[in-house]
């Protein structure tokens, strides 16, 4: 290694070998890691994280993601997609409490409250989900230490899965429907999202996309527990305030409103399926993706 590749810290260390400049953040931790107890320096960087620290920890997130074999990640994402389920089912069950179009604020702010607690499970209980890695499967790739091939599989295999996941506990739902006794609300929901273009469900997608990835950003920046429970219920519960598109819980909404529709309309929901995942993959890779890691990594 020659002398010129090295980047000398404050403490006459060498802190780079790669050529490329440290973070003012990056001295700033080496500086922490001298002077402070590992223990005291850990419960300081949970309670406020700089935003570089973040960023740490979120392509060190990615990167174990993109190295988990393709099976472990399509069973976890099957189980996210099956949990994501009840989201739709609850969405179909208070839909039904404010129905008529006088009471649109009504159920909207109804369906608002309800909508993030299948979220909550599932993010909580550390299953994968698409729109979180729209985001955080990417940091890897801008940081040079993954490739796009690994993230373009990442993303297929973790879909996929979600996917799955959605359908068989739709399929669970229609054999349950003398329980949960919403067949009506299915049928609606899954005709008020077909009802929509391309265009303007891709654009609606877009935005919650955006919001699910910073989502995403909020858990990994926040310490473990209600905090992030919290963060999880904001993001979510302003999505379905503003009846925003999530690929994948609208996935259990699509499926459902087939299984239980006596005139199923597969054309339209298979274009908004496809709308709302490309959506969701834009809003979450570039105005969360792409925007946090230059701002942090490449302007400093």
């Amino acid at each position: 290694m020659n002398d010129k590749d090295k980047i000398i810290g404050p403490d006459g260390q060498a802190l780079s070998t790669t050529g490329e400049s440290p973070t003012a953040r990056a001295l700033e931790r080496k500086e922490e890691d001298k002077a402070y107890m590992p223990v005291i320096l850990k419960r300081t960087d949970e309670a406020v994280m700089h935003p570089d620290d973040i960023l740490k920890r979120a392509i060190e997130e990615g990167l174990a993601q993109h190295e988990r074999p393709n099976i472990s990640l399509f069973l976890s994402a099957i189980c996210a997609g099956l949990i994501l389920g009840f989201a739709g089912m609850c969405v179909a069950l208070i839909s039904q409490l404010f129905p008529g179009s006088e009471n649109f604020m009504v159920n909207r702010l109804a369906v608002a409250l309800i909508y993030p607690l299948g979220f909550i499970v599932c993010i909580m209980s550390g299953t994968e989900l698409f729109t979180e890695h729209t985001a955080t499967a990417l940091y890897p790739v801008l940081d040079k230490k993954a490739l796009c091939k690994s993230l373009f599989i990442l993303w297929l295999v973790v879909l996929a899965g979600n996917l799955v996941g959605t359908f068989l506990s739709s399929l669970l739902m229609y054999f349950s429907e003398s329980v949960i006794s919403a067949q009506q609300g299915f049928v609606d929901v899954a005709h008020h999202l077909t009802q929509f273009s391309s265009a303007e469900v891709f654009a609606s997608a877009i935005l919650a996309g955006w919001l699910m990835a910073q989502g995403g950003w909020l858990v990994l920046a926040t310490p473990t527990g209600s905090s992030q429970i919290i963060c999880i219920y904001i993001v979510t519960f302003i999505i379905g305030f503003g009846g925003l598109h999530h690929s994948i819980a609208g996935s259990a909404e699509i499926f459902s409103g087939l299984f239980h529709s006596s005139h199923p309309d597969y054309s339209g929901s298979f274009i908004f399926l496809v709308s709302a995942i490309l959506g969701n993959l834009v809003g979450g890779s570039f105005f969360v993706g792409v925007l946090n890691y230059g701002h942090i990594k490449r302007t400093q």
